[in-house]
Formats: structure tokens, C-alpha cells, sequence
């Protein structure tokens, strides 16, 4: 079992200072308990055709749904999200059990 996911996939609009978004989201995961982990990475291989605008990957993982739903409701992340969302052009978000199929090394 690989905990629960929260991903989020997105374009930032174009006048973003993105370092900026960043630090705040590493800041709302540090205030956070719930969050066991945080993972964000910047797209640098794909073809245009097949990112289609998308940007920048960021990666949750909690212990278990109910922690991300407590997390969804934290007064930090109530706050960063409504600048998140002031920042992106065009997002799509997964939230999912996750199904470990490979440990880590």
C-alpha cells in the first residue's frame, strides 16, 4: 500500500512568479502533519503535443484518505489555495489510493 495520492498538474499563468509559488507550497506542507510527503517537479523532456501547456507536477502522499481530507480543510491550506489558484492558467488534480507496485531501492 502506497498511502493516499494528491496530485495536481499544472500551467502557470504567464507573468507567475513560480519560485514564489513554490516556497509557499513548501511552507503550507511543513505546516502541515498530514502531509507525509511533497514532490513537485518541472517538465523538461515531453513534446509540447503531449504536455499540452502543463508545466509543473506536485505530488501529496498521505497515510490514508481521511488525512487528506483533514488537510483539504486546514486553515494553511485554505489560505495558500486561494493564491494557488489566482496563479494557474489551467490545472487537473487526482486524488487516489495508491497501489505500490515496486518498492524503492
Amino acid at each position: 500500500m502506497g498511502g493516499f495520492k494528491h496530485l495536481v498538474v499544472v500551467k502557470f499563468k504567464e507573468d507567475v512568479v513560480v519560485e514564489g509559488i513554490l516556497k509557499g507550497m513548501e511552507k503550507l506542507v511543513s505546516e502541515v502533519d498530514a502531509v507525509k510527503s511533497f514532490e513537485w517537479g518541472q517538465d523538461i523532456e515531453s513534446q509540447e503535443m503531449l504536455r499540452q501547456g502543463y508545466t509543473h507536477a506536485f505530488l501529496m502522499t498521505f497515510e490514508k484518505k481521511e488525512d487528506y481530507t483533514a488537510f483539504t480543510s486546514h486553515p494553511s491550506h485554505i489560505e495558500f489555495s486561494a493564491t494557488f489558484v489566482t496563479a494557474i492558467d489551467k490545472f487537473v488534480v487526482l486524488d487516489f489510493p495508491s497501489v505500490l507496485a515496486k518498492s524503492p531501492a
